[in-house]
């Protein structure tokens, strides 16, 4: 059976309050969102791109409704809070992808072995950038290595949600990111984790310069060998004029290094993970 890749969803990105994450990711030329609210204690401020990914940085805004749910069973809030223990305030904890049938991948993840736990269904309400209110809502399917610590993913259906086209404001960043072009993960032994990126890629594994990738419908997932457990380690962004992005970055007085049309931004206070932006024009 041919296996169509999935899709990039989003990025989770743990942090220990929203406006320092704001605060990180203005200076570094993004725009962001208003703050969302779980029903479940979480909340966060997200980045949106054009090519419909975004990521979400995350904090608690609730602790006891988050305890509640931990013991309920909510796989969402239990790995993340498993995640702030292990590693810290600030990471890049979770991946997800866009799924039309998350009742399909979770069987499929149970089918493999690498299920991490019972499917969710959620509403949150929201309102849109022109103040229109309304309510969306998502089911979601969870895989992750058995008995790891830090890193999960999980598919994202949306089951009742607005249109973006109302969003295009959002899209609009002064660094010029359009996307998520790739993402990096780490850990011991990637040979290991080939069989588990093809399930949550639902793509041939390949190794490529010592590292094993796979190709989504829309991005590209790629795993270097280091120390320790499985990690999701570096986000890399598309843009169409590095020169741009790198005086925007400058403009908000955050270090990077440049390497021809490469730009690279060590993780801070806000921001859990390695940032590159990489010119795609």
């Amino acid at each position: 059976m041919t296996l169509t890749p999935r899709l990039l969803d989003h990025c989770v990105l743990p942090v220990p309050d929203l406006a320092t994450a704001r605060t990180r990711y203005e200076a570094l030329g993004f725009t962001v969102a208003p703050q969302g609210t779980h029903p479940f204690g979480t909340i966060n401020s997200c980045v949106y791109f054009s090519d419909d990914t975004f990521l979400e940085p995350l904090a608690i805004g609730d602790a006891a409704k988050v305890r509640d749910a931990i013991g309920s069973r909510n796989v969402f809030v239990a790995r993340d809070a498993l995640y702030r223990q292990a590693i810290g305030e600030d990471g890049f904890s979770a991946l997800v992808f866009k799924t039309d049938d998350a009742r399909a991948d979770h069987a499929g993840f149970e089918e493999a072995d690498v299920s991490a736990g019972p499917i969710l269904d959620f509403s949150r309400a929201f309102v849109d950038p022109a103040g229109r209110s309304g309510k969306v809502s998502f089911r979601l399917a969870f895989a992750a290595v058995p008995d790891s610590d830090a890193a999960y993913f999980f598919t994202c259906q949306r089951i009742e949600a607005p249109a973006t086209a109302g969003r295009a404001a959002l899209e609009a960043h002064r660094n010029g990111a359009s996307g998520i072009a790739g993402v990096t993960l780490a850990g011991a032994d990637s040979q290991a984790h080939k069989a588990f990126l093809s399930v949550l890629a639902h793509s041939p594994v390949a190794t490529e310069n010592g590292a094993i990738a796979a190709r989504l419908g829309n991005s590209r997932l790629a795993m270097q060998p280091a120390d320790g457990p499985l990690r999701l380690a570096a986000i890399h962004f598309a843009v169409a004029d590095i020169d741009t992005t790198a005086a925007a970055i400058a403009a908000g007085n955050v270090a990077f290094e440049r390497e021809g049309s490469k730009l690279t931004v060590r993780p801070a206070p806000g921001q859990g993970a390695i940032f590159t932006f990489e010119d795609r024009s």
